[in-house]
């Protein structure tokens, strides 16, 4: 029987449906502030993907699910297939807020499906669905916390990137979730989380994150993973991944790849958690990955307050991709690839 004490280490719910309403934990004010956005349309949470107001692919998808419902209510139509045409411009620019993260488009595409045949009770239809894919990425992350927890021998230190807890999911996390039941089973006795510039969600998010639950967390600058590994104090580098390509290449935030080297330099293992919405089989490879860039300005200044000089350019590439050679394995919730290349990917998500 599984006795995991989840309300300790499950507390933080980004995402909340009010009914009419959508309200999103701005992520931006962490974590000096915990103030939830309450949106009303689907062009207000659209913009709340795009400026980071939520972030993380899981999240993405389901604040996006139910940006559909929300949309939905503008419009006039008695069946679904109705519907369908009229909410094509309201689902295309959700889908366009963040290219990178494929579980926006798997929710979305989950939306639609809904639509097809559906009859007069078409809005409750995608409530409801839009209330599945939270509800199963909970239960995913879950699995994959034990699952991954499961290969990390006890005593172990971790290295972990960016924030891929209950923030970036439904709740309790991929990556973190890990993390959360390695510290809970007395198989994780040290976390580090790297400040993951220029957003800092490693140092606003992961190790706030962690505070709450009770888990010490030494935050490291970005520069320093490397020295971190030669030390002997970590045995895993554990990440989440935006998207998984059919041959095992990740996309996930910048600075992935680089940790990925290190630790294969360093003999370390390198743990991918993400769930099977992540998957993308019809991408062969990485380098077919379409690489978000944002505003130059993010590396440019610091909360509003420009820190380079004038005239100084910038390249803020958002993620990068992980090769597959440089994984050790990748833990879902409908199980674990170790050594990842296309030939194991495809025995075991050959259906996606």
């Amino acid at each position: 029987m599984n006795t995991f004490d989840y309300a300790r280490y499950d507390r933080i719910r980004p995402i909340r449906w009010c009914g009419d309403a959508l309200q999103l934990l701005d992520q931006r004010k962490l974590p000096f502030q915990s103030e939830y956005l309450h949106l009303s349309s689907f062009a207000e949470v659209a913009d709340a993907i795009a400026d980071l107001v939520v972030r993380g692919a899981p999240a993405i998808g389901i604040a996006a699910a139910w940006g559909v419902v929300l949309a939905a209510a503008e419009v006039s139509a008695e069946t679904g297939d109705e519907a369908l045409p009229q909410l094509a411009a309201a689902m295309q620019r959700l889908n366009d807020a963040r290219p990178t993260a494929v579980n926006l488009a798997w929710a979305l595409a989950r939306m639609r499906r809904v639509l097809v045949g559906a009859g007069g009770d078409w809005r409750e239809r995608l409530a409801a669905e839009a209330r599945r894919i939270e509800d199963e990425d909970l239960a995913a992350n879950r699995a994959m916390g034990m699952a991954g927890a499961a290969l990390i021998a006890p005593g172990s230190g971790v290295l972990t990137h960016c924030n891929t807890g209950s923030l970036a999911t439904a709740g309790f996390g991929t990556a973190l979730g890990v993390i959360r039941a390695g510290v809970a089973e007395g198989r994780i006795a040290r976390v580090f989380a790297g400040e993951t510039r220029p957003w800092n969600q490693g140092a606003r998010l992961t190790v706030w994150e962690l505070l709450q639950d009770g888990i010490p967390a030494t935050l490291i600058a970005d520069a320093a993973a490397a020295h971190l590994m030669s030390t002997g104090q970590v045995q895993w580098v554990v990440v989440g991944a935006d998207r998984i390509c059919a041959n095992g290449d990740t996309a996930n935030k910048i600075g992935t790849h680089q940790l990925a080297i290190a630790a294969r330099h360093f003999g370390l293992k390198f743990m991918v958690v993400a769930a099977s919405s992540t998957l993308d089989m019809a991408t062969a490879s990485g380098d077919l990955i379409e690489i978000e860039t944002r505003d130059a300005a993010e590396l440019l200044s610091h909360r509003g307050e420009r820190t380079v000089a004038e005239g100084v350019p910038a390249w803020n590439p958002v993620f990068d991709v992980t090769p597959h050679a440089l994984i050790d394995v990748i833990v879902t919730e409908r199980g674990v690839v170790h050594k990842p290349d296309a030939a194991a990917m495809r025995r075991l998500f050959s259906g996606s």
